[in-house]
């Protein structure tokens, strides 16, 4: 019998493993085989476990190159070449993060200077069902150096967060692609994670209702009429916008046909619950890991009231899964945004809300508050520069001791007192006060008894904000930038924006 030996498809020629903690390594064998990793002079030994086996090295410090083999019985199965010690880090969530580098405004130049830039990449398959294809894909897939043919594809926000980390930590560092753009948080965890609160389990229920009830034959047809559908209209739209950059989109609806993503859902839907939790997380678990960066959101905003519990619940499975409780964290808050024609005007406040909340509770590590980084009717922002920066920032102060709370903090609500007909904001990170973009401070509001919110007057007062309105006599509550877009005017003196706050209970 043909003995077959492998590591993970996440191990190959120019991978990058994580410095300062111990390195896992993993692939399948038949049970009873013993293994030997090699890495440089480090030896680690372990027996196939069913059709599994896994072994850990001792942690190292940063550099390399070095030679990474999988050995049985003295035979080399698996020889991987110019593998470094860096910082790993896993850029999830969905579009904005999956934002390739050639779409990005920033992009052309930073590909004129990739190749000192010390970064490398892994993209893990697309491919939402485990078939044949799917391992075929998985196969050919590997780590990409800065001059690879593909670098134009690595997510902007991944590349400019990692440019920055190696530059000011002298390592290299590599970024596993993990994300799919339109994706719902309940894409990327597992069931019993989803059911687990009562505000999330409907993510689950519905999808369990209807595949319950769906015809397995039908459900193959309408996938098949969807994807040669999509394969006339995506060309023709792409022609459109093309020839009409302005366009709205509901013009270019009129012009092209109907949209019909996300296609119908069902077993093999990119988007059912815990499906690429299956496909794509769980393909480079548990790769050791320097920390996550996490850019998502948007398409929870149908159910933002449950994503406080979603995105928890989504930390703690990813953690779980790379087996390090405190495993870094960060995410970006939702910017502002809003498309044009629709009448809902505070989709994402919750969900920023949740984010923040999360961050100030400590179970997200840090947050790359991002609110004027946002386009009017533009769900993808074209400039990910300083997203990325202000995430790198929060990475090297929290992970790594570098910097100052001050130059990594925007004003972050603390406190709210009511003096009379005036409430006084107090904030966290506004020592050295604040700047105002243009005429005038807006977007706060106040309310009294009733919880009505009604526009106030901003005025600043050293390290606070005194709100008040005439109609409100004796206020109780407010809030700032509740609302999915509108002209951000308030900033820290180091530039970086007050985040949005409600001090009602969400």
């Amino acid at each position: 019998m043909k003995k077959i030996i492998y590591c993970a498809a996440v191990f190959s020629d120019h991978c990058v493993l994580q410095r300062d903690k111990e390195i896992r390594v993993w692939g399948c064998a038949p049970h009873g085989v013993k293994i030997e990793v090699c890495l440089g002079d480090i030896k680690a030994e372990t027996t196939a476990r069913g059709s599994a086996w896994e072994v850990s090295l001792p942690s190292m410090k940063a550099g390399g190159p070095y030679v990474l083999e999988v050995t049985s019985e003295g035979k080399v199965y698996q020889h991987f070449e110019d593998v470094m010690i860096g910082e790993v880090w896993l850029a999830g969530g969905q579009s904005n993060m999956e934002y390739m580098l050639k779409q990005d405004a920033d992009g052309k130049a930073a590909l004129s200077r990739m190749a000192d830039s010390n970064v490398r990449y892994y993209q893990v398959q697309q491919v939402p069902f485990m078939d044949d294809y799917f391992y075929r894909v998985e196969q050919e897939n590997h780590w990409m150096l800065p001059d690879d043919e593909e670098k134009d594809t690595w997510s902007a926000v991944g590349f400019y967060f990692a440019e920055r980390l190696a530059k000011e930590l002298g390592v290299t560092v590599g970024v596993i692609g993990c994300n799919w753009g339109g994706t719902s948080a309940s894409a990327w965890q597992d069931k019993e994670s989803i059911l687990r609160h009562e505000d999330t389990k409907i993510y689950w229920e519905e999808y369990a209702d209807l595949i319950a009830k769906q015809n397995p034959e039908e459900y193959e047809k309408e996938r098949i009429e969807y994807f040669n559908y999509q394969a006339d209209w995506q060309p023709r739209m792409d022609a459109y916008y093309a020839a009409n950059p302005t366009s709205s989109w509901e013009d270019a609806l009129a012009a092209v046909g109907e949209a019909k993503w996300p296609g119908p859902m069902g077993p093999k839907h990119e988007f059912r619950p815990a499906g690429l939790y299956e496909c794509m997380l769980k393909r480079v678990v548990p790769y050791t890991l320097g920390g996550v960066i996490y850019y998502q959101g948007e398409s929870d905003d149908h159910r933002s009231e449950a994503y406080y519990h979603l995105f928890g619940s989504l930390i703690e499975t990813w953690r779980r899964e790379f087996r390090e409780e405190k495993l870094p964290f960060l995410c970006v808050q939702l910017p502002i945004h809003h498309y044009d024609g629709d009448k809902v005007m505070d989709k994402w406040c919750a969900i920023r809300d949740a984010q923040m909340r999360l961050h100030l509770e400590g179970v997200v590590t840090g947050i790359a508050v991002a609110l004027e980084c946002g386009e009017y009717n533009n769900i993808h922002p074209v400039h990910k520069t300083e997203v990325a920066r202000r995430l790198a920032i929060q990475a090297l102060y929290h992970v790594f001791g570098i910097g100052t709370e001050e130059e990594v903090y925007g004003p972050v609500f603390r406190s709210c007192m009511a003096k009379g007909s005036k409430l006084f904001i107090n904030f966290y990170h506004a020592e050295h006060g604040f700047s105002v973009r243009g005429e005038e401070i807006k977007n706060f509001e106040i309310a009294g008894t009733d919880g009505k919110f009604v526009p106030a007057v901003a005025e600043i007062k050293g390290s606070s904000v005194v709100l008040k309105n005439s109609m409100v006599k004796a206020p109780v509550a407010a809030r700032y930038m509740w609302i999915d877009y509108a002209e951000v005017t308030l900033f820290g003196e180091n530039g970086l924006p007050v985040a949005p706050f409600n001090t009602l209970p969400q």
